[in-house]
């Protein structure tokens, strides 16, 4: 791997009659194995981070160091790729604009970035699509939270309308009392928020859609995800649910992507209620931890899908090669390194997939890893994946 600055021109060591060179915004562990997909296809990756050190770094042939909100740093990196993709969401829509008015190819567009990063202006699309969400309104100061609460009733979720993920843009208020706490946590005096009337969910359930640059959709099974703190813990595939069920969140989550213009793999969160109506929660514009079973558990992941789909190459098949999938998420117990004790252990337990992503420190709840158990049963598949999960730590105890 090859470390640059963004001050120089146009990379030259690579040919102009080499593989496809993939360009990733990102270099965090989901940057990592759409990388793995890539160079598996033969693709020439190049990742432009913030630090100089990540998770995908090391299998990078470039890595630069930079600010993807800065239009100059973006087109550094185009000018030495042949499409460029994205890990994360959060790279202003309008930096990548200059972009695509730049000539390069970008996939997702700005324009898809731009209706899914705010949250607020996703639910306006996707209201106006037809689809079935919570009730949403806009809050502009703390005093409209008890306005929008006469009108939705409590409890109300508050969220963030950017840069939010794993909680850390959510708060739940039960009442007038809860107010001030959300308000603060949110830092509601400086970020735009929007409020959502409360799901009173029995399952939640995600599915990821990939479409490729050539209108083709490849369309995974839908699976529960096990929410705890807002951070996803679990994942079993397929969802136990009944047929009709399934068949309903796949045309939501299909019809949701559509609106959205999506090229690439795209994850699809949503909640089951108890009278089996199934309500959209969020959209992420790019592979999805909700699919990382699919690494193992399908004929093609969820990331070779998605280097597939920015190509406009034909996808892959995503039918699962056994009955039963658990994906458990290894999260950091404390403050640390993020070298993993009890992996040994781990490793003993016949058809489990370790994955480490590589991340230099732990921090509570941060995510550091995954394990994946495949099998013919559910539970005994679950059985085993919690033995692995359990046995591995990060921070804590080591």
């Amino acid at each position: 791997m090859q470390e640059t600055n963004l001050n120089i021109s146009r990379n030259t060591d690579t040919p102009a009659t080499a593989c496809p060179r993939l360009g990733i915004i990102g270099g965090g562990q989901l940057a990592k194995m759409t990388a793995l997909a890539g160079l598996e296809l033969g693709c020439d990756v190049l990742v432009l981070e913030r630090k100089h050190y990540s998770p995908a770094a090391n299998l990078a042939s470039h890595s630069f160091v930079g600010d993807w909100d800065k239009p100059d740093d973006l087109i550094e990196l185009a000018a030495n790729t042949d499409i460029v993709t994205l890990e994360n969401e959060f790279v202003d829509a309008n930096s990548l604009a200059a972009l695509e008015k730049a000539n390069y190819s970008l996939y997702p567009t700005s324009r898809s970035i731009a209706l899914v990063q705010d949250k607020y202006i996703q639910k306006q699309t996707l209201a106006e699509a037809g689809l079935p969400l919570s009730p949403f309104r806009i809050i502009n100061t703390r005093n409209d939270i008890e306005t929008v609460a006469a009108e939705l009733g409590w409890p109300l979720v508050i969220k963030a309308r950017r840069n939010g993920y794993d909680g850390k843009g959510n708060a739940t208020v039960k009442g007038p009392a809860d107010i001030d706490a959300a308000w603060k946590k949110l830092d509601g005096d400086h970020r735009k928020l929007y409020a959502e009337a409360f799901c009173p969910f029995v399952m939640e359930l995600a599915m990821i859609i990939t479409t490729g640059s050539n209108a083709e959709v490849a369309t995974y099974t839908l699976v529960e995800s096990v929410q705890r703190d807002h951070i996803c813990h679990i994942v079993r595939a397929p969802a136990n649910v009944p047929t009709a069920v399934m068949e309903n969140a796949t045309r939501i989550a299909r019809d949701a992507v559509a609106a959205v213009g999506a090229v690439g793999s795209f994850g699809v969160e949503m909640f089951l209620t108890s009278d089996n109506e199934v309500i959209i929660n969020e959209l992420a514009p790019r592979v999805h931890n909700s699919g990382h079973y699919t690494i193992e558990a399908c004929e093609c992941s969820q990331f070779e899908n998605h280097v597939r789909a920015v190509l406009g190459w034909p996808l892959g098949s995503t039918r699962m090669i056994k009955p039963a999938a658990v994906m458990i998420n290894l999260l950091g117990q404390g403050d640390g390194s993020g070298r993993p004790a009890g992996i040994e252990e781990a490793l003993r337990i016949q058809g489990i997939h370790v994955h480490i992503y590589g991340k230099d420190k732990s921090s509570p709840g941060r995510k550091m890893g995954h394990v994946t158990a495949i099998g013919d049963n559910i539970d005994e598949t679950e059985a085993r994946a919690r033995q692995a999960a359990d046995a591995i730590r990060f921070g804590a105890g080591q």
